[in-house]
């Protein structure tokens, strides 16, 4: 396969992985936290309501695994196109 090729398919992947990723963060972090907070007030998560704690919480929580994902599949795209360290 042409160099080339690859690495423009390596960053196609890498920017959809990534697209993929910060919309999730994004309706977690404005969608919960925000926009979706009224609805989500009505159920209680240890004492709090749900949209409160999406706001102050859980948007980090989800970032903080977005992280942990983003690393772990940027590995496996680094092994399948063989410039992993």
């Amino acid at each position: 396969m042409h160099p080339e090729k690859t690495a423009k398919q390596y960053w196609k992947r890498n920017l959809r992985l990534l697209a993929i990723l910060f919309s999730i963060w994004f309706i977690v972090s404005y969608g919960f936290g925000i926009l979706f907070a009224d609805q989500l007030n009505q159920i209680s998560l240890g004492g709090y309501k749900l949209g409160f704690w999406f706001a102050q919480q859980g948007s980090i929580f989800i970032f903080i695994l977005i992280i942990f994902v983003y690393a772990a599949l940027m590995n496996k795209l680094d092994r399948e196109f063989e410039v992993d360290e």
